[in-house]
Protein backbone atom coordinates (compact mmCIF):
# COMPACT_ATOMS: atom_id res chain seq x y z
CA UNK A 1 0.00 0.00 0.00
CA UNK A 2 1.19 3.24 -0.75
CA UNK A 3 2.11 5.73 2.02
CA UNK A 4 0.91 9.03 0.13
CA UNK A 5 -2.38 10.74 0.42
CA UNK A 6 -5.01 10.14 -1.95
CA UNK A 7 -5.00 13.05 -5.06
CA UNK A 8 -7.07 15.72 -3.50
CA UNK A 9 -9.91 17.46 -5.99
CA UNK A 10 -7.52 19.75 -7.67
CA UNK A 11 -5.07 17.39 -8.64
CA UNK A 12 -7.01 16.65 -12.32
CA UNK A 13 -6.82 20.31 -12.97
CA UNK A 14 -2.97 21.26 -11.86
CA UNK A 15 -2.14 17.57 -14.47
CA UNK A 16 -4.14 19.47 -17.42
CA UNK A 17 -2.84 22.79 -16.54
CA UNK A 18 0.73 20.94 -16.98
CA UNK A 19 0.02 19.25 -19.85
CA UNK A 20 -1.10 22.67 -21.47
CA UNK A 21 2.52 23.62 -20.29
CA UNK A 22 4.17 20.97 -22.11
CA UNK A 23 2.79 21.37 -25.46
CA UNK A 24 2.78 24.90 -25.63
CA UNK A 25 6.60 24.30 -24.38
CA UNK A 26 6.62 21.67 -27.67
CA UNK A 27 5.43 23.86 -29.97
CA UNK A 28 7.69 26.38 -29.39
CA UNK A 29 10.74 24.42 -29.71
CA UNK A 30 9.20 22.54 -32.76
CA UNK A 31 8.98 26.06 -34.21
CA UNK A 32 12.33 26.91 -33.46
CA UNK A 33 13.99 23.77 -34.63
CA UNK A 34 11.59 24.85 -38.35
CA UNK A 35 12.82 28.41 -38.49
CA UNK A 36 16.27 28.43 -37.11
CA UNK A 37 18.09 24.79 -37.20
CA UNK A 38 16.74 23.36 -40.05
CA UNK A 39 18.04 26.44 -42.35
CA UNK A 40 21.03 26.56 -40.75
CA UNK A 41 21.50 23.21 -41.34
CA UNK A 42 20.34 23.24 -44.57
CA UNK A 43 23.52 26.03 -45.49
CA UNK A 44 25.84 24.40 -43.91
CA UNK A 45 25.26 20.95 -45.56
CA UNK A 46 25.44 23.07 -49.41
CA UNK A 47 28.09 24.47 -48.15
CA UNK A 48 29.78 21.17 -47.36
CA UNK A 49 28.71 19.64 -50.75
CA UNK A 50 29.66 21.98 -52.56
CA UNK A 51 33.24 22.05 -50.89
CA UNK A 52 33.16 18.32 -51.17
CA UNK A 53 32.40 18.47 -54.95
CA UNK A 54 35.04 20.62 -55.48
CA UNK A 55 37.75 18.39 -53.89
CA UNK A 56 36.70 15.44 -55.66
CA UNK A 57 36.43 17.16 -58.73
CA UNK A 58 40.48 18.07 -57.60
CA UNK A 59 40.85 14.76 -57.27
CA UNK A 60 39.65 13.19 -60.64
CA UNK A 61 41.84 16.30 -62.21
CA UNK A 62 44.74 14.52 -60.58
CA UNK A 63 44.02 11.36 -61.20
CA UNK A 64 43.71 12.05 -65.29
CA UNK A 65 46.92 13.79 -65.11
CA UNK A 66 49.03 11.13 -63.33
CA UNK A 67 47.28 8.23 -65.82
CA UNK A 68 50.86 5.96 -66.12
CA UNK A 69 51.09 2.92 -68.10
CA UNK A 70 49.20 -0.46 -67.20
CA UNK A 71 50.39 -2.89 -65.00
CA UNK A 72 49.58 -6.36 -65.47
Amino acid sequence: MSSYPPPGPGVGRRIEEAIELIEMELRHAIAYVNDAVVPQVRSESITAMRRLAESLQKLADRMDQTKGPKVG
